[in-house]
């Protein structure tokens, strides 16, 4: 029977969701305990990538196991056996034929920014940026960055088999909440740190050091420049993935 499942995490400390040789990632811990659960090894599919330091509020992954005792039962008994920074949100059959990644239909995520002194509640969960930003003009970049476009100037160099590097970003906006801003992205999917390049041109953009004519001029050359930073991981947040 497969089995699809939706978790949360705080990333600080892991080495991000995808498996790894020293078993520190999120996809390590929980193939862990089912493993003690079903007595057997077993491996899990996510829809997708976080790097280290990159959270969830609602990661899908599934696996295929003989599990007989219902849906409940299995979150329980995964809600026991986690660390408190993982928990299993649900969890229900589904048929054969879905595939966490590669049926999810598009992404949200959010960034978070935080404006002026870090709090020592939210510095693990935020970017604290201490320079004044010019919302407005962060607004409008923002627009230009919206539609369909080939995103390759906003991707790392260098991932293999990253292919057709165009997407749709149907939704990136920006709402100010006190001292914070947060910024939501929605599309048919990303490419490698693609938000956290967006969020570093968007902060660019705010601090004065772009225009939003040279955004629209970078988005058109495909080229990654090195003045524009990725912006730090603990700012993002997977909200949700869409099927």
């Amino acid at each position: 029977m497969r089995w699809k499942c939706v978790c949360a995490y705080d990333g600080t400390g892991f080495a991000g969701w995808q498996s790894q040789a020293g078993g520190a990632a999120i996809q390590d811990v929980i193939e862990a305990r089912l493993a003690g659960i079903m007595g057997e090894s077993v491996r899990i599919h996510g829809s997708g990538r976080t790097d280290s330091g990159v959270h969830a509020k609602a990661q899908v992954f599934h696996f295929d196991s003989d599990w007989r005792h219902g849906p409940d039962k299995l979150v329980a008994a995964l809600r026991v056996g986690l660390p408190t920074a993982i928990r299993v949100r649900s969890i229900r059959a589904v048929p054969s034929n879905f595939h966490a990644r590669f049926s999810a239909k598009g992404k949200i995520y959010s960034y978070w920014i935080r404006l002026g002194d870090p709090d020592p509640f939210t510095r693990f969960y935020s970017w604290c940026v201490f320079r004044p930003l010019d919302l407005a003009a962060m607004k409008k970049a923002a627009a230009i960055l919206r539609g369909k476009h080939d995103f390759k100037a906003f991707s790392a160099a260098g991932r293999p088999g990253e292919g057709d590097t165009r997407r749709h970003l149907r939704r990136f906006a920006i709402r100010r909440r006190g001292r914070n801003l947060i910024i939501t992205a929605e599309a048919d999917g990303f490419l490698y740190k693609m938000v956290r390049g967006l969020v570093g041109v968007l902060v660019a953009v705010g601090e004065g050091k772009m225009a939003p004519s040279q955004v629209r001029a970078l988005l058109q050359s495909g080229r990654r420049i090195p003045s524009v930073q990725t912006a730090p991981a603990q700012g993002l947040r997977l909200e949700r993935v869409i099927y």
